[in-house]
């Protein structure tokens, strides 16, 4: 069979594969998942794949059946004799165990890196993971987009004539930096020290926020702890409103409440991971499917992907 293009979808983030199969001018190819009564479940491709440019959707935010499900699909569609196999992540789950925090602890990106080149992956299709360096974990390559590229056109949109953009904390003081740079406008940053995990002990304002639009911006929300401590801290140092652009919602606990109960007026985000009843007011959601199916049509065109890095 001539080489084609055959596009499917995991089961975690099936109505986002839907929109850029779409986009992209395929129809989702046809996956079925079998589900064995102690919880084990094997994927089947209801359709051939053989010498296909095959494309798999699939987030990996938990459970871990997210990234299991994933990895079947890969080897399934490597022993199916596709010519090709892309492993498209929108959200790249474990990546914030991107190195060795304390001893004796797990390098989980590695790792989960690894377990997807053994099974025979071509190539990785993803966004805004939550440290650059990962691309290096991977030995294929690994098309790193980023959701500025939408984001931008819509912070043009609201653009006040009056914006700072601020970082949460001093890990997103790059990609803030980027932002401020592109739209010519100043920068700002919270400090924090945290005790445990997921749980902020102190934070301190850096940068004059009075009178201003702040943009925090920032590569996910968990629990949304440290973002809308943020907010009200800029608000406290005299800011005229705060909205939040962060690509992946992750939402888990306490999230929704502290987001309805904190200062942002609006948090924007990417459906990378589908928010599943997790909607709120102040949540407004940004598909990507536009921009991964054109880099998807590029890619298999041989065509630079450059001009979609608005900000990188």
């Amino acid at each position: 069979m001539s080489s084609g293009i055959k596009i499917f979808s995991g089961r975690a983030t099936k109505s986002l594969a839907e929109k850029i199969a779409l986009s992209y001018g395929k129809n989702l190819g046809n996956v079925i998942v079998t589900e064995f009564s102690d919880g084990e479940f094997e994927p089947s491709f209801e359709e051939t794949v053989r010498g296909q440019d095959v494309f798999l959707i699939q987030s990996t935010m938990p459970p871990t059946e997210n990234l299991f499900e994933l990895l079947l699909m890969i080897d399934a569609a490597k022993r199916a004799s596709a010519k090709s196999v892309t492993a498209v992540i929108p959200y790249f789950g474990f990546a914030r165990q991107d190195r060795k925090s304390k001893p004796r602890v797990p390098i989980g990106a590695k790792m989960v890196a690894n377990m997807l080149r053994s099974t025979g992956v071509d190539r990785i299709m993803t966004m805004d993971l939550h440290a650059d360096q990962i691309q290096g974990f991977f030995e294929v390559p690994v098309d790193h987009l980023y959701a500025s590229t939408i984001f931008l056109p819509y912070l043009q949109q609201i653009d006040t004539g009056n914006l700072i953009m601020a970082a949460p904390d001093a890990g997103g003081a790059k990609r803030a930096n980027s932002y401020a740079k592109k739209l010519n406008i100043g920068l700002a940053m919270c400090h924090k020290q945290r005790k445990v995990a997921n749980e902020v002990a102190e934070m301190t304002v850096i940068g004059d926020v009075k009178g201003k639009d702040v943009i925090l911006v920032d590569d996910m929300v968990d629990t949304a702890g440290t973002l809308t401590k943020a907010a009200d801290l800029f608000m406290q140092n005299g800011a005229t409103s705060v909205r939040a652009f962060c690509t992946h919602a992750v939402l888990s606990g306490p999230a929704l409440e502290r987001i309805e109960k904190s200062s942002l007026t609006e948090l924007i985000v990417t459906d990378s991971i589908p928010l599943n009843g997790k909607e709120s007011s102040k949540i407004k959601v940004l598909s990507v499917a536009q921009l991964y199916a054109e880099v998807m049509k590029s890619m298999v065109n041989h065509e630079s992907i450059s001009s979609h890095f608005i900000i990188s």
